[in-house]
């Protein structure tokens, strides 16, 4: 019950921040919906089956499932480059607007025409 709780939560977090304005809050609303998903996918798994996957020294009933495990390590993967590519273009969207690149100093203003040299 804690665990379907928490994916509520998460899930319901993440909902909420994809829909505000701003590039950065999406971000996190995606990180959140990603730690949801991962939570969802280790409950689906049984989390009353503890033992360790490992053949020969157990009782194969009380064996985790290994393939839960495995749609984690892969939904980890996806999310963090979701993340990063978020983030990049959050990167580029400030720097968009200022006309300059990234490491540029700040903009020189015009100089005065009329004024002698």
């Amino acid at each position: 019950m804690t665990a379907a709780l928490a994916v509520g939560v998460l899930a319901a977090g993440g909902v909420f921040m994809v829909l505000r304005p701003g590039l950065v809050r999406i971000t996190f609303g995606f990180v959140l919906l990603g730690h949801a998903v991962n939570l969802l996918l280790l409950t689906a798994g049984g989390p009353e089956r503890r033992d360790p996957p490992l053949i020969g020294d157990g009782d194969p009933a009380r064996t985790a499932d290994p393939l839960p495990q495995a749609f984690v390590l892969t939904a980890v993967v996806i999310t963090f480059g979701i993340t990063v590519y978020l983030l990049g273009l959050a990167r580029a969207e400030r720097f968009a607007g200022s006309g300059g690149r990234p490491g540029d100093g700040p903009a020189e203003p015009p100089a005065d025409e009329g004024s002698p040299r």
